[in-house]
């Protein structure tokens, strides 16, 4: 089993940034992906960042490319998720989840086993 623990979320300004941190802890070793996916009120999850985590590959969801960096660290476990020019369309819970399957499907959630509990970003504008 994994145990995934977000933090980070929070209201800001249009324009602000805000970084998400998600800690891994139990069994690590099983994880080949770790990702971010969203939902906001009324729309279906969905996916925003995915990472390696024994590597560097990352991948992006278009609307967040060039704006948001994922990364991690492997010494610490966690993985982190910096967002930058927020906009009122990223107005949702996010949710950090990893995935034992070793396929390259990264972008579906329904591939993820462990699940964060989620944290509020709020964007105002």
């Amino acid at each position: 089993q994994v145990q995934l623990v977000e933090s980070g979320g929070g209201l800001v300004q249009a324009g602000g940034s805000l970084r998400l941190s998600c800690v891994a802890s139990g069994h690590t070793f099983r994880i080949y992906h770790m990702g971010w996916f969203r939902q906001a009120p009324g729309k279906e999850r969905e996916f925003v960042a995915a990472i390696i985590w024994i590597g560097s590959r990352t991948h992006y969801a278009d609307s967040v490319k060039g704006r948001f960096t994922i990364s991690r660290d492997n010494a610490k476990n966690t993985m982190y998720l910096q967002m930058n020019g927020l906009n009122p369309e990223d107005t949702a819970v996010y949710y950090c989840a990893a995935k034992e399957d070793l396929s390259s499907i990264y972008y579906a959630s329904e591939k993820y086993n462990y699940w964060g509990q989620g944290t509020q970003v709020t964007v105002s504008s």
